[in-house]
């Protein structure tokens, strides 16, 4: 017995219905390639910056300052300002920080420090308006008020943070005291460099030809700001 038209026709409607979710996977699969493919273009900047500084100085150029191997990420944590306002630390972030550590007495090899820090961005000409000079204040002591008011005129940050949280984030030598380096911390909030807490001239040289380093491998994914 033959199959009558209407018959011929479901059964060709069945066949020929699509197999569930089998277009789908070649979109998927498509769609997590561009992503993965976006995520290496944009890291790439800073992994090349990275590789330029660490594996292809210049020969016979040697880093004055000591690298941090591995760098150490910003800690999430809350940060507090003199007026007692807190913020996360994380609000650094986007920047280029040279970062001294001492308490809020300060006295005068501290400040002297600070001096010494403020002298030290000034040096890098153009490039100083890519890197904040910072004072991370390790205890509850007050800080001088005419102190405070010359750092502000300076235009230098001034935060409170715990040591607990300063131990994690910027690491020293077992003899070194934390109030003695200068920590150089990159636009991400890595900690990636330690500098000493004093420069004569010749010390000054190297240790800006270290950051002008820096700066020069980071431009094409840093700029200035924010």
């Amino acid at each position: 017995m033959s199959a009558s038209p209407q018959d011929e026709l479901l059964e060709l409607s069945v066949h020929s219905l699509p197999v569930p979710g089998a277009d789908a996977r070649p979109a998927l699969l498509s769609s997590r390639l561009k992503l993965l493919a976006i995520v290496f273009m944009c890291s790439m900047p800073v992994l090349l910056a990275y590789f330029a500084f660490y594996v292809v100085r210049p020969q016979g150029e040697a880093s004055f300052g000591a690298l941090i191997v591995p760098v150490r990420p910003m800690p999430q944590a809350t940060v507090t300002r003199l007026d007692g306002t807190k913020l996360p630390l994380a609000s650094l972030q986007g920047q280029w920080l040279l970062v001294k550590v001492d308490g809020g007495a300060c006295t005068q090899d501290c400040q002297k420090q600070l001096v010494m820090l403020r002298q030290f961005r000034l040096t890098l000409g153009k490039d100083m308006e890519r890197v904040d000079w910072v004072w991370l204040v390790g205890d509850e002591a007050p800080v001088d008020a005419a102190l405070q008011q010359a750092l502000a005129k300076d235009k230098a940050t001034v935060l409170r943070l715990v040591p607990e949280t300063l131990q994690q984030w910027l690491p020293v030598t077992p003899a070194q005291p934390m109030s003695d380096a200068i920590f150089v911390i990159d636009p991400m909030g890595n900690a990636m460099m330690r500098l000493p807490g004093q420069f004569d001239t010749a010390a000054a040289a190297k240790a800006r030809r270290d950051m002008e380093h820096l700066l020069r491998a980071s431009l094409a994914w840093d700029a200035p700001g924010r």
